[in-house]
Parts: structure tokens; C-alpha cells; sequence
């Protein structure tokens, strides 16, 4: 007679390979930045834990008690940085940033509180400029990186 194995026994098989395991989470989190679904990212990411060692070994790796681990990974609400880049350190990955392809950055303000945090770092950016320029002769123009287009 066939055994039959299910489709989550057949997923933590396929990512106990590491390779595997990096490239579903991060097929995971382009699921989550695509439709903000934290329930996915966070099923991949206990699915993961799970093939690549128990929340137990997790736990001692972390310094964080399963119990905890158990709650925050079943808890619907959305993980804080630092809880994710523990877990991943642990894991032996880490976060990264990197550019969206072809897409021009979105810096409008929104509230006043930004346009005068805008205008404030404008002043300052003129006022250092106007400092540095008495100094020296070769100066160039202060960029703000990834302030949009200068």
C-alpha cells in the first residue's frame, strides 16, 4: 500500500535545503509588501522554523522562550523589526534593503508635521552649504540620498 504524505510534510522536506528555505521566505515577503498579508509571511515563516529546526532550538539560539516564539509567530499581528531580525540572525539570514526595480521613489509629504520636518532639513542642507562654502573652495552640492531628484 502507498503512504501518503501531506502537502505541509512534503513543503518542511523541501525547505530543510537552506537554498530552498531563503528563496520561500523570500517569495513570502514579496507576497507581503504585494498585498500585505502578514497570516502568509508569518505561516512561511513558522514553515521554515519548523524545517530548518524547531521552535525549541530557535528558542535557545534567540535566548527567547518556544512558548514566546510560538505566540509571536501565531499572533496575527504584524512582527516588529528587531523580533524579525532576531529570528532571522538565528535562522542565519538577515534583513536587507534594496531598490525597487524601475520605480521612482514616492516622497510626498503627507502632513504638515513632514512638510515641516522637509522644510526644516532644507534650511539646514542651505545653512551648511553656506557654512562649508566660506571654507572651501571645491565644494560640491549636498544630496540627500533618496530624497528624490535633486
Amino acid at each position: 500500500m502507498r503512504k501518503y504524505r501531506t502537502w505541509h510534510k512534503v513543503l518542511v522536506e523541501q525547505l530543510a535545503d537552506r537554498e530552498e528555505a531563503l528563496d520561500y521566505l523570500q517569495f513570502a515577503l514579496k507576497e507581503y509588501q504585494a498585498d500585505s498579508d502578514m497570516l502568509f509571511f508569518l505561516r512561511a515563516l513558522r514553515t521554515v522554523i519548523e524545517a530548518q529546526g524547531e521552535i525549541a532550538q530557535l528558542g535557545k539560539k534567540t535566548g527567547v522562550a518556544p512558548e514566546s516564539l510560538s505566540k509571536i509567530l501565531s499572533s496575527e499581528d504584524a512582527l516588529q523589526i528587531d523580533t524579525l531580525g532576531t529570528i532571522l540572525n538565528a535562522l542565519g539570514w538577515r534583513l536587507s534593503i534594496e531598490p525597487l526595480e524601475e520605480v521612482e521613489p514616492n516622497l510626498q509629504c503627507q502632513s504638515r508635521k513632514e512638510l515641516r520636518l522637509k522644510a526644516g532639513m532644507e534650511k539646514t542642507a542651505a545653512q551648511l552649504v553656506e557654512s562649508s562654502s566660506s571654507k572651501f573652495t571645491d565644494w560640491k552640492p549636498l544630496t540627500l540620498v533618496g530624497g528624490g531628484k535633486s
